[in-house]
């Protein structure tokens, strides 16, 4: 019995993944990472290209953290999108709370960066720190990805929607443990990483529906629990904000095509659970329009 549900299993994953990617469906990766817990460029590449990715988004670490992952800064993001310029885009970061990080992040937006972020740093929510990064995208027209971490990262996020309200031409994208926790209307702020059902109309839940400049990164353990907890939500979540989520995978793996790749999980389960006429904004069409990919056409 034991070995024909794992039998099973897998035919499910494997069609689900089929599903994402019929038709040679183009897909952009939001967040990934250059030396990602010391991961060479060659193997992210050769990941990346297994995983069935178009476009990578490299998300740099600022100058004195590397965002508990020893990923790579500005310059080593900036190198791998000019080598493969076909395959890779780049945002540019600094911790928030340096002195020079308008500065330094202004430096990679005139040389071609798509966003700021991964925003990872030890500040509030509503600091002036994350105010100045927020004017900052704003002025420049690019997205502001934010991870959200009560307690250690960005802290404070009940209080984000005041942050939204007063930047309303920065577009924001949510990402990570608190953002994904808060689907739940009934989450407890107990657990990073919650399990069981889930009571609609959760924080996230209600940005993503109340502001047009509020979006989801789906990556990462985060994202890919907040589907799998309740599979009847997911369904209806995916359709209901099929225009503000984006794919990720946020995974340090070698190996694309396995059932421990997180990204590889996660395309299984946005293709076994989004609506078929979802797929081609959640894995290509809202990440194009975002980042003003000159050669994008919508996919359908």
């Amino acid at each position: 019995m034991a070995g024909t549900h794992s039998l099973l299993s897998r035919r499910s994953f494997l069609a689900g993944v089929g599903t994402a990617l019929a038709g040679g469906r183009r897909l952009i990766d939001i967040h990934q990472h250059t030396n990602y817990h010391l991961r060479s460029n060659a193997d992210l590449v050769a990941h990346q290209r297994g995983l069935g990715v178009t476009k990578t988004v490299l998300l740099p670490a600022g100058s004195r953290y590397g965002l508990a992952a020893q990923a790579g800064g500005n310059e080593s993001v900036f190198q791998l999108a000019r080598q493969f310029p076909n395959e890779f885009v780049f945002f540019a970061n600094e911790v928030s709370d340096l002195p020079e990080a308008r500065q330094v992040i202004e430096q990679y937006l005139k040389l071609g960066a798509r966003g700021i972020g991964e925003q990872k740093f030890g500040v509030a929510v509503d600091s002036p720190h994350i105010e100045l990064m927020a004017r900052l995208a704003a002025e420049y027209g690019v997205p502001l990805l934010l991870h959200f971490q009560d307690g250690t990262y960005n802290d404070g996020f009940t209080r984000f929607p005041g942050v939204v309200r007063r930047h309303p031409k920065t577009v924001f994208i949510g990402h990570a443990q608190t953002w994904w926790a808060h689907i739940d209307a009934a989450y407890d702020g107990q657990s990073l990483y919650p399990k069981g059902r889930v009571k609609a109309g959760g924080l996230t839940d209600r940005l993503l529906s109340d502001y047009p400049n509020v979006y989801a990164d789906l990556s990462a353990g985060s994202g890919l629990n907040a589907l799998l907890r309740d599979e009847d939500h997911a369904r209806a979540f995916l359709q209901r904000h099929r225009k503000k989520l984006l794919y990720g995978s946020d995974c340090a793996d070698c190996a694309p095509r396995t059932g421990e790749c997180t990204g590889w999980r996660q395309l299984e389960a946005i293709g076994r659970l989004a609506p078929k006429e979802a797929l081609p904004d959640i894995l290509y069409n809202n990440a194009a329009r975002l980042l003003r990919l000159e050669d994008a056409k919508q996919d359908g």
